[in-house]
């Protein structure tokens, strides 16, 4: 069980952007790591894009399941993880990330908001703490 990538999302108009997002490719060939990334950013951007206002759901990609969860205030958040991480803790941790991003970054930072500007470091915590889903918090 492994999850690679957690993502911050905030679906605009017209289009969806990334605000933050940590990675984990430790698994994959060191050659592959930037384009297995890539990937990851490209599916989560889809994916959130392709999903309507508060709504939550869990795609299948290649051997991935991508689980998206956009709040109607347009903030959204992605977990890529394996096919065997359990869907509810995908859900918990997307729940939790999303209240904590909207409680320390201001909402007037959304629509403009990139990797290099928006202040949130908490991503790679989440990450390696959910790892072990049944050591993650709250489980």
């Amino acid at each position: 069980m492994r999850l690679y990538s957690l993502s911050v999302l905030y679906k605009g108009d017209p289009k969806v952007h990334l605000l933050k997002a940590a990675y984990d490719v430790s698994t994959f060939n060191f050659f592959q790591r930037s384009s297995v990334q890539e990937f990851m950013t490209f599916t989560s951007q889809l994916i959130a894009e392709r999903s309507a206002l508060g709504s939550r759901a869990s795609v299948k990609e290649q051997d991935y399941l991508c689980h998206v969860y956009v709040r109607s205030d347009g903030l959204a958040g992605v977990v890529i993880a394996d096919n065997e991480y359990p869907q509810r803790v995908c859900f918990t941790l997307l729940d939790k990330v999303l209240d904590e991003f909207s409680r320390q970054v201001s909402k007037m930072d959304w629509p403009s908001g990139s990797p290099a500007t928006i202040s949130y470091s908490a991503l790679d915590g989440y990450l390696s703490k959910y790892q072990v889903p049944c050591r993650a918090p709250g489980q």
